[in-house]
C-alpha cells in the first residue's frame, strides 16, 4: 500500500516509492500502473508532482507512457536497464564469460545450500527437458532448460546473484536459445544437464563448477565458429 508522503522532496518520494512497488514485485513488468486519479488521492499529491515522479523513472527505464493508454512497467529495477544496456553494447563472447561467471557461483552456492525441496525441483525440471527433447519438442525443451538454470541460480540463496542473473539472463535469452538451438541434438548437452542437477543433488560442488565449466566453453566454441554470433 502507498503512503502518503512527507513535505520534503515530494517528487523523488513518489519515485521512490512506485520504484519500490515495482522492484517488490506488486508492480510487475507489463503491468499497467494505476490512473493518475487514484495515484494521486493515495499519495495526497498534485499531479504535477505525480507526473514529474513519472518522468523520472521512464527516463530511469522503470516506466514507459503510451498516448492514449496508460503507464506500463518495462523492468523490475533500474539495475535491470542498466545492465540490459550495457550488455547490448557488449560483445556476446564477453556477455557470456559474465553469465558464466555467474552460473559457476550460482552452482556452487546451490550445492552447499540447496534444501530437499529444491533438489527435487531440479530433478523434475531435468525430467521435463528430457521429456521434451524425446518429444522432440525443441521449444518446450529451451523453455525447460532456461527454467532449470534460473532454478539453480535460486537454489544458491545469494539475492544479489539471483537478481544479477536474472537481469543477465533475460536480457540474452534470446541468444541462450539460438546456442541451445544448436546444441540440443546432442546427447552431450543434456547428459551435462544431468551431471550438474546430480552434481547439487549430492551437494557436490566441485563437480557442478566443473559441469557449468565445460557446457560454457562449448557454448564459447559455438559462438567463435561463426561471425554472426560475435554480437549481441
Amino acid at each position: 500500500m502507498l503512503q502518503k508522503t512527507s513535505r520534503l522532496s515530494l517528487v523523488e518520494q513518489v519515485a521512490q516509492q512506485m520504484e519500490g512497488l515495482i522492484e517488490s514485485g506488486k508492480w510487475t513488468v507489463g503491468m499497467r500502473i494505476p490512473a493518475e486519479p487514484e495515484l494521486m488521492a493515495e499519495l495526497n499529491v498534485s499531479r504535477n508532482t505525480l507526473r514529474e515522479a513519472i518522468r523520472a523513472l521512464t527516463h530511469a527505464g522503470l516506466l514507459k507512457t503510451r498516448q492514449g493508454d496508460g503507464t506500463y512497467v518495462c523492468s523490475s529495477s533500474a539495475l535491470g536497464v542498466v545492465l540490459q544496456k550495457r550488455i547490448l553494447r557488449s560483445d556476446l563472447l564477453q556477455a557470456l564469460e559474465v553469465r558464466h561467471a555467474l552460473e559457476r557461483e550460482g552452482a556452487h552456492l546451490a550445492a552447499l545450500r540447496r534444501t530437499e525441496d529444491e533438489a527435487q525441483e531440479l530433478l523434475l525440471l531435468l525430467e521435463n527437458c528430457e521429456t521434451a527433447l524425446a518429444h522432440g519438442d525443441v521449444d518446450r525443451y529451451i523453455a525447460e532448460d532456461i527454467r532449470l538454470h534460473q532454478r539453480v541460480i535460486r537454489a544458491s540463496h545469494n539475492d544479489m546473484l539471483i537478481e544479477l542473473y536474472e537481469h543477465i539472463a533475460g536480457t540474452l535469452q534470446d541468444v541462450i536459445a539460438s546456442l541451445v538451438r544448436r546444441e540440443v541434438g546432442t546427447a552431450a548437452h543434456l547428459a551435462m544437464h544431468r551431471q550438474l542437477v546430480e552434481a547439487i543433488v549430492l551437494q557436490d560442488a566441485d563437480r557442478a563448477v566443473d559441469v557449468v565449466h565445460r557446457y560454457i566453453n562449448e557454448s564459447k566454441v559455438a559462438i567463435s565458429s561463426g561471425d554472426a554470433w560475435k554480437r549481441i
